[in-house]
């Protein structure tokens, strides 16, 4: 099962060491596809995307308004 994580790319040096997951935007258990936009999460007073890296069947581990840390796993995708 692919993780679906934070990228650690989207922290400057400097910023905070978390960040927050806003919104998810598909549903627990949804097909999902590579490269959708799955969850949206702020960090500093940016808002970035979380995209799917696989197809398959989301299962979300984190929910919304949860703190998150680079690389952290926020879900999984279960290729079916």
């Amino acid at each position: 099962m692919p993780d679906i994580r934070v990228s650690e790319g989207l922290w400057s040096t400097g910023m905070l060491p978390e960040g927050i997951l806003e919104r998810w935007l598909v549903e627990d258990g949804s097909k999902v596809r590579v490269g959708e936009a799955l969850a949206a999460a702020r960090i500093g007073e940016a808002l970035h995307d979380i995209v799917s890296s696989a197809d398959g069947h989301l299962t979300i581990m984190a929910p919304a308004g949860d703190l998150i840390d680079p690389g952290c796993i926020i879900a999984q995708v279960t290729v079916r």
